[in-house]
């Protein structure tokens, strides 16, 4: 036979669930979304201005799931321009332009400062 017991309460466990169900995480993600739309667009190398013009961002929400999604809709022939950015791509007559790191640099502080004041809101 298996017994348990225990002594106490779960007062801070439901204080802590309570006060994280009543945070507007929307609010939140909406600066944090601002705030990396800025970012990349500053860090976003310039030619035309067309891409670092075209960042944008989403705030998805399910189940008490909640998602930030930059976006560059600066798409040239089914390409992200973006993407040809960040990585690099071959040319047309063979060469070969070398990708630019500029995303996770400018993007970094933001999930850093993010993620900390999340969690002050959730631990508060």
């Amino acid at each position: 036979m298996i017994s348990i017991s225990h002594k106490g309460n779960f007062n801070n466990t439901e204080r802590f669930l309570k006060g994280s169900k009543e945070i507007d995480f929307i609010n939140l993600l909406n600066e944090y979304g601002k705030r990396g739309v800025d970012a990349l667009r500053q860090a976003t190398p310039i030619d035309s201005g067309m891409t670092s013009d075209s960042w944008k961002y989403e705030i998805h929400t399910s189940k008490g799931s909640y998602k930030v999604i930059w976006t560059n809709d600066n798409i040239n022939q089914g390409i992200p321009i973006a993407i040809l950015i960040q990585y690099g791509h071959a040319t047309k007559n063979g060469g070969y332009v070398e990708g630019r790191d500029f995303i996770n640099p400018a993007m970094k502080p933001i999930f850093d400062s993010m993620a900390n004041e999340l969690w002050r809101e959730v631990t508060k």
